[in-house]
């Protein structure tokens, strides 16, 4: 049995990595090739922001797609270039300005790792007849006495990528690798540098690849011009206090740049975003204790353990830098869950994950659809 569980000599191991031209994947193509491995390296082209990309902190860009080819050839592994530009446009940005319009605040990077990367590179990976995949992601992935792929939090919780993992499906668990998620991204770095890889200075990448600006509403407004619809800006008391140019400015739990003056509220005290309405194209605004939520839904669920009909004990991300709050687990029918918070929490949103979590073990999760006071 080799290094990644599979009962082959390394040099007979065909193993495709996703390499998005940072540090993270160079590694670990260049560790693994090292290692003895038959690497492969692929790069997906994701979107063509032109001479912006050479200039933003994003995934998947021009300059990206060279870094990788640059690794690639320099330590001597087989290194393509796919076009997923059509793919990538229809599973994750068209979807990504309707969520807006629709009043929700989507993750377009689970998007992308759940359809475009570990569904169709997936593919790929097989069609080249690897023994699995790998990724420079930071989440560890380990095998229980009876065979079973796991996945949990990575050795360094401020890296830890898990929630935008949380739909990896079994299957998929089954057939990737994750070889930095015990490490440190410091560690990262003085491996890049001890292999002299040309990214082992690189800065991580930050901006969503198709926002480069970090401007999303212009975005969705080139693709869905009609999302820019002038509405209320209502008072949870009904007052209708201001106006708004189109509810895709306005995310739950927003408190800066909502555009109404002083005087609303008692004191002046601060008014936060507390629902959007689609339907009426209202933003609805109070004060934070008007927030407070206990009670989550979720459809689309994804679960790496079963669910029993009494419900499980759980620990739960809805954002994906918070710490994790007790909650518990209650199944439901078609792919849909209800979490039940022990204390009340600010600011979910629909649109965004709830991930699931026993210890640092990742159970699954779903997609928020709304939540409510009990």
């Amino acid at each position: 049995m080799n290094s990644l569980g599979i009962n082959k000599d390394p040099k007979d191991t065909r193993v495709v990595v996703a390499m998005s031209g940072g540090v993270d994947s160079s590694v670990a193509a260049a560790l693994l090739h090292e290692q003895g491995y038959d690497v492969v390296g692929v790069t997906l082209q994701l979107y063509d922001m032109g001479d912006q990309t050479a200039k933003s902190k994003t995934c998947c860009a021009g300059q990206d797609i060279y870094d990788a080819k640059k690794v690639a050839d320099e330590r001597g592994f087989p290194h393509y270039v796919l076009n997923y530009e059509s793919n990538f446009r229809e599973s994750v940005i068209d979807d990504f300005a309707d969520s807006y319009i629709r009043g929700e605040t989507p993750i377009p990077c689970v998007k992308c790792n759940q359809t475009v990367k570990f569904r169709d590179l997936l593919e790929v990976a097989y069609d080249l007849g690897a023994h699995c995949m790998a990724t420079g992601h930071y989440i560890k992935r380990t095998v229980n006495d009876d065979g079973k792929a796991q996945l949990h939090r990575a050795h360094d919780h401020g890296k830890d990528q898990s929630y935008f993992l949380f739909a990896t499906t079994q299957q998929q668990l089954d057939f990737l690798r994750f070889p930095l998620g015990g490490w440190s991204k410091d560690k990262t770095r003085l491996e890049a540098q001890r292999l002299g890889l040309i990214t082992a200075d690189k800065p991580d990448s930050q901006d969503i690849c198709f926002v480069p600006d970090g401007n999303y509403t212009k975005i969705v407004k080139k693709i869905r011009p009609e999302a820019e619809k002038p509405g209320e800006i209502v008072h949870i008391d009904g007052r209708i206090i201001g106006g708004h140019e189109g509810i895709i400015h306005y995310t739950i739990g927003q408190r800066r740049g909502i555009g109404i003056g002083g005087g609303v509220s008692k004191n002046n005290e601060p008014l936060y975003v507390v629902s959007i309405e689609p339907a009426t194209n209202r933003v609805i605004v109070g004060p934070k204790a008007a927030l407070a939520r206990n009670i989550i839904h979720v459809q689309g669920c994804n679960w790496l353990e079963n669910v029993p009909k009494d419900g499980l004990s759980i620990d739960l991300k809805f954002r994906s830098v918070m710490k994790p709050v007790p909650a518990r687990l209650m199944g439901g029918a078609n792919g849909a869950a209800k979490i039940h918070l022990d204390e009340a929490q600010y600011g979910i949103s629909p649109g965004q994950a709830a991930v699931c979590y026993h210890n640092d073990r990742v159970l699954g999760g779903g997609w928020i659809i709304r939540s409510e006071a009990a």
